[in-house]
């Protein structure tokens, strides 16, 4: 019985749904909207250019573009150079305003169009840890997210060789999760609802509960790294109703939108814990070998996470660019 859950029945009020949940797993926001980063108290929260420009739309958050353009106009960089560097500044500035409110990490998110450069992807995620550092911000308290490409999981081993912990995100599949793991990754984020989103459309039938194959990948990732004693941390990402996130209640960490937290935090319908780590330990599971070429065969053997993998780069960097954009008429 959860320590929630034994103290519901002494007083005889109910618990909800999110507080059971934290029970077994960290629960992270995944916003850039401060106020429901307070209201729900998670642990950690992530961000991406997508959120990102979404709050700068908001007026409450305006000003922090505001503050950052008017600091960085006399950098000495210009043209492309300037706008890239104003916004660094801003996704540090908001991960450093998230860092006031949550106890734990804020991921921040390196530019998708750099998710097939290694050395580029190095590169900016120094640059925004050096960012984090001028504001006396620990590394430790951050996440560099990148793309779950071979490129980009050989950029995170390096940073990871550095301290500089990294989330790889817009990962599918179980090689994605396995190369990672092997590369010493510090947190992986698999997209359940995009995998679901596939696999529906690809059917043409709805999934739910268990049988729901973005609940299932999770699974697979997590019973792996627990069978073979990989350190690296599984958060399910992407949800597209609670029913996901309940089949996954003891994954290490989910990152949940403010309309789904706000769903589990107003129902007080009882939750069990669905994945253990003892019980990965007895799982029948066969060790993947891989190397580059394995990798990619594999990868790209797998029609779901190959389209989705390209799909997710595609939009991430459609975001980064209309942020620029936007940028751009700020400074104009």
């Amino acid at each position: 019985m959860t320590t929630a859950v034994a103290e519901e029945k002494k007083s005889g009020s109910k618990t909800s749904q999110l507080d059971q949940l934290k029970e077994f797993t960290k629960v992270v926001a995944d916003t850039g909207d401060f106020e429901s980063i307070r209201e729900f108290q998670p642990e950690d929260a992530t961000t991406n250019p997508s959120l990102i420009f979404a709050a700068t739309q908001k007026e409450q958050y305006a000003h922090l573009l505001t503050e950052v353009i008017a600091e960085r106009k006399s950098s000495g960089f210009s043209g492309a150079a300037q706008i890239e560097d104003i916004i660094d500044n801003l996704l540090v500035a908001f991960g450093a305003e998230i860092l006031e409110i949550v106890p734990g990490r804020v991921s921040t998110e390196t530019d998708a169009r750099l998710s097939f450069d290694t050395e580029g992807s190095i590169k900016k995620g120094r640059q925004l840890i050096e960012l984090y550092e001028k504001r006396g911000i620990d590394r430790k308290r951050v996440l560099i997210k990148i793309a779950s490409t071979w490129e980009g999981i050989n950029a995170a081993e390096q940073l990871q060789k550095e301290g500089i912990n990294c989330n790889l995100t817009l990962l599918f599949s179980l090689p994605q999760a396995v190369r990672c793991a092997e590369a010493k990754v510090q947190l992986v984020s698999p997209f359940v609802g995009r995998i679901y989103d596939w696999f529906k459309a690809a059917n043409k039938r709805d999934y739910s509960g268990a049988e729901d194959p973005g609940v299932q990948s999770v699974g697979e990732i997590y019973t792996y790294y627990k069978k073979f004693n990989y350190p690296t941390e599984v958060m399910g990402a992407s949800f597209r109703n609670v029913g996901q996130i309940i089949e996954l209640a003891g994954c290490d960490l989910l990152t949940i939108s403010p309309d789904l937290l706000e769903k589990l935090s107003s129902s007080d319908e009882p939750i069990e814990r669905k994945l253990d780590p003892a019980k990965a330990k007895e799982a029948d599971v066969k060790k993947l070998n891989l190397d580059e070429k394995t990798f990619r065969y594999l990868l790209n053997d797998d029609a779901m996470a190959t389209e989705k993998t390209a799909e997710g780069i595609r939009k991430f960097a459609a975001d980064i660019v209309k942020l620029e954009k936007f940028v751009a008429g700020k400074l104009a």
